[in-house]
């Protein structure tokens, strides 16, 4: 029997991951990955014990299931030559295909919001006890991961109503500290270098046929990214002039509940679009916690 490939975006995430993952186990398909996964994601799967998805690079001529995405610039390479069988996102809609597809998308927190919901009667049909407390464990991470354990602005009722069942379900009583102990996995960026740091969830976006690029981290301490500020404004300058109009980090500290703000590009966009003023490249906005919500919709608009 032909496989059948699920994965989520390039620069895998917590929700990419774990939904890909999920999903794959209630439909008995073959999970994948397009990245390396970082230390948050690998803390959820040493929790429950989950093996990492193996890699996949080209799709073209093979099945696939889309999760967390349906950009194809943010997909696998070939993905134009691949067959997609269905889409499961909650991120805008920006897809098109030559045939019909299943497209399951809802203004959630999260995929994995998604996937408990609408296929929770698929998980409790599984027999094997451990492995469905391993499936709902992996979405009730992925949930806590992406709404920055309910923090963000993405965050629905229906996020909080299913983490909270899911947690009651795989045992964990404090689901806020379990929230918080996932997100210090990935916390310090002490030591690591700033490609690094940047380009592990880095997303590439067209705003009228120009090319955006922009990064994500969420720290525990936003003195951390201080202490690299200049290091960080010179690999946003480079990166922009090799490929981008503009270039654009984002620096989310969960505690404060704000982010630094970096660019580079045009400043009088940047500028219009969060409707500041910025003191060279870069600045803190309170409140500022999703790239999905708060930064892509700004920077499309003035594009």
């Amino acid at each position: 029997m032909e496989e059948i490939y699920v994965f989520g975006h390039k620069s895998p995430d917590t929700d990419t991951i774990c939904s890909a993952i999920a999903y794959a186990k209630i439909k008995n398909l073959t999970p994948a990955r397009l990245g390396e996964i970082n230390e948050e994601t690998k803390f959820v799967l040493e929790k429950f014990c989950v093996e990492v998805p193996r890699p996949i690079e080209n799709v073209g001529g093979k099945k696939v299931v889309l999760v967390d995405h349906n950009e194809f610039q943010q997909s696998a390479d070939g993905i134009e030559k691949a067959e997609i069988l269905e889409v499961i996102d909650h991120h805008k809609i920006k897809f098109s295909c030559d045939k019909p597809v299943k497209f399951l998308t809802e203004p959630l927190g999260s995929t994995a919001t998604l996937i408990a919901k609408y296929f929770e009667s698929d998980i409790e049909e599984i027999k094997d006890t451990d492995e469905k407390k391993k499936i709902k464990g992996l979405l009730l991470s992925a949930i806590l991961s992406d709404t920055v354990v309910f923090k963000s602005p993405t965050t629905t009722e229906e996020d909080k109503k299913i983490a909270n069942d899911l947690a009651k379900a795989v045992g964990i009583d404090d689901i806020v500290k379990f929230g918080i102990d996932i997100k210090k996995a990935k916390g310090s960026i002490g030591g690591k270098p700033v490609e690094s740091i940047i380009m592990a969830d880095f997303k590439e976006f067209d705003f009228n046929g120009k090319k955006v690029g922009i990064g994500q981290t969420e720290i525990v301490d936003i003195n951390e990214i201080y202490e690299i500020k200049d290091q960080i404004s010179k690999f946003l300058e480079n990166l922009k002039n090799k490929n981008y109009e503009m270039t654009v980090f984002v620096a989310t500290d969960i505690i404060r509940e704000g982010s630094e703000l970096f660019f580079a590009g045009d400043k009088s966009k940047i500028e219009k679009a969060f409707n500041t003023k910025f003191e060279g490249n870069s600045v803190y906005i309170s409140g500022l916690m999703s790239r999905k919500k708060q930064v892509v919709p700004n920077l499309q608009q003035v594009f």
